[in-house]
């Protein structure tokens, strides 16, 4: 089970401890050894696997919950592109999807991937494809209520344009949206992964026609050099 006091993260409270050198080993990319040094040396990546956690992304969306309040005991949620499962441990944890018996509300957790993920006590994961035809079928078959939360970290394969990553990022995004306005209960809950970029002003507009706030927020979780940043939607069914 993971603790959820885990959230209380800040960076002064990380040893990030002695560098970590990597020599370019041979027939390596430099992008690839650039990348092994900054795992090697980040210190979410270190916390996460002495919290139990599947990945460092895990504390993006402890921020997120911290300051806006995504999650309550007994929710539905429907993670989208799950793997490798760090933010259904969070939300596993948030709803009591884990407990079997317990005086708050049980919760429910499925999580949506093109990969296998790795069972987690009180989830469910199912190896889809969120953008096919099928999808829509598949969902309804397995729901019978309307969701609480929907959340996406989905991201594309980096095809190393710049523009072009950024427009399939926000394309993945916009989709996940569309699906939490037929798909959210009155009051629920929408968080995805953006780039920052230009090309979010459509994205912007259709949320904030459907929720109470809509706001940008980049966790401090997130590497200061990405551009990645997190639109949370609140309380679906504005009126």
């Amino acid at each position: 089970m993971v603790n959820s006091n885990t959230g209380k993260t800040r960076k002064r409270n990380i040893d990030t401890g002695k560098k970590v050198l990597v020599k370019t080993a041979k027939g390596r990319k430099l992008s690839s050894t650039n990348w092994l040094r900054r795992q090697l040396n980040d210190p979410f990546v270190k916390l996460a696997k002495q919290k139990g956690f599947r990945s460092r992304a895990a504390f993006k969306l402890l921020e997120i919950d911290e300051k806006f309040c995504m999650f309550n005991p007994g929710d539905v949620v429907v993670d989208l592109g799950s793997a490798p499962g760090s933010w259904a441990q969070i939300a596993v944890d948030k709803t009591n999807a884990n407990k079997q018996s317990t005086k708050e509300k049980i919760g429910r957790v499925l999580g949506i991937d093109l990969k296998p993920v790795l069972p987690i006590s009180g989830a469910e994961f199912y190896v889809w494809d969120f953008l096919s035809d099928d999808f829509l079928i598949n969902i309804d078959n397995i729901l019978s209520t309307p969701v609480d939360v929907i959340m996406s970290d989905m991201a594309s394969n980096s095809t190393g344009h710049r523009k072009s990553d950024h427009l399939r990022i926000m394309a993945l995004c916009e989709a996940a949206a569309f699906f939490s306005f037929d798909y959210l209960r009155p009051g629920g809950n929408f968080v995805a992964k953006v780039l920052a970029g230009g090309a979010e002003r459509n994205l912007q507009t259709s949320l904030k026609n459907n929720f109470k706030k809509v706001v940008n927020f980049k966790p401090k979780s997130s590497r200061s050099d990405s551009s990645e940043k997190y639109v949370v939607a609140l309380g679906f069914g504005k009126v």
